[in-house]
C-alpha cells in the first residue's frame, strides 16, 4: 500500500520516514487563504483553529487525489496552526514578524493544532481528525538567542514560528500532548485513520522493516 503525502513539508516527511514510512510526495495547489475565506463566507463567521486545519488538510488531500489519481494508495493531507492570545498563527514568512511573535511568546504558552485528512483511493472515502498539543516557551530566552534563531531562517516557514525537532527545540520548556502533533502530523491519529480503511499501519512500512532489520531505519 502506498501513502501519498499531499505536502512538501520537510518536517512531515522526516516524521514519516522516522516511523518507517516512505511516502510519495505530491504537492497540492490549494490556495489556502482563499479556501478559508470561502468557508468563512459560507458559514458567516470566522473559523476556529480546529476547523481551519481540518478544512485545509481535507482540501489538500482531495486536490491531490482528484488530479493525480490514487486508486492503489492512501492520500494524506495535513495542516497546522498555532493558537496564541486568541489569534491563529500560521507561518510568519518574514523575519520581522517571526521575531515579533517570539518576543510575545517568550515565557508563555499556546496550543498547536494539527489537522489530518486521509482518503482511501480504493473507495474514494475520506476521514480526518484534529489533534492538539500545548507548548510552553522558555522564559529566559535572550534577545540575542531570538535574533540568531530568526536569522537562521527556520522559523519563517513553520506554523507558530517554531520547531521542536530542530533548532527551536532548546527554546521550549514543556509540551503537553502528542509531540508529533507539534511537528505537524500526529502519528497516533494517522495510525487510527489508516486502520479505519482496513489497512494495517505496518503495511505502510518500507521494504526491509518487516524482517526486523533495524538498520533499515
Amino acid at each position: 500500500m502506498r501513502l501519498v503525502l499531499a505536502s512538501t513539508s520537510p518536517a512531515r516527511l522526516a516524521l514519516l520516514r522516522a516511523a518507517g514510512v516512505e511516502p510519495e510526495i505530491v504537492p497540492s495547489s490549494v490556495d489556502e487563504p482563499a479556501a478559508v475565506a470561502a468557508e468563512e463566507d459560507r458559514l458567516g463567521r470566522p473559523l476556529d483553529p480546529d476547523e481551519t486545519v481540518l478544512l485545509l488538510a481535507r482540501a489538500k488531500a482531495e486536490a491531490v487525489a482528484a488530479l493525480h489519481g490514487a486508486e492503489d494508495a492512501l492520500v494524506l493531507g495535513g495542516d497546522s496552526a498555532f493558537a496564541f492570545d486568541g489569534s491563529i498563527h500560521g507561518k510568519p514568512h518574514t523575519p520581522d514578524r517571526a521575531l515579533e511573535r517570539w518576543k510575545a511568546q517568550r515565557g508563555r504558552e499556546g496550543v498547536l493544532h494539527s489537522g489530518q485528512w486521509l482518503i482511501d483511493g480504493r473507495t474514494g472515502r475520506g476521514d480526518g481528525t484534529v489533534t492538539r498539543a500545548l507548548v510552553r516557551f522558555a522564559a529566559d530566552l535572550t534577545d540575542a538567542e531570538l535574533g540568531a534563531y530568526v536569522a537562521s531562517g527556520e522559523p519563517l516557514a513553520v506554523a507558530g514560528a517554531f520547531t521542536i525537532d530542530s533548532l527551536g527545540g532548546p527554546f521550549i520548556d514543556r509540551i503537553e500532548g502528542d509531540p508529533s502533533t507539534v511537528v505537524g502530523l500526529s502519528l497516533p491519529a494517522l495510525r487510527r485513520l489508516v486502520r479505519a480503511t482496513g489497512t494495517e499501519w505496518t503495511a505502510l512500512w518500507r521494504q526491509g522493516l518487516h524482517t526486523g532489520d533495524a538498520r533499515a531505519l
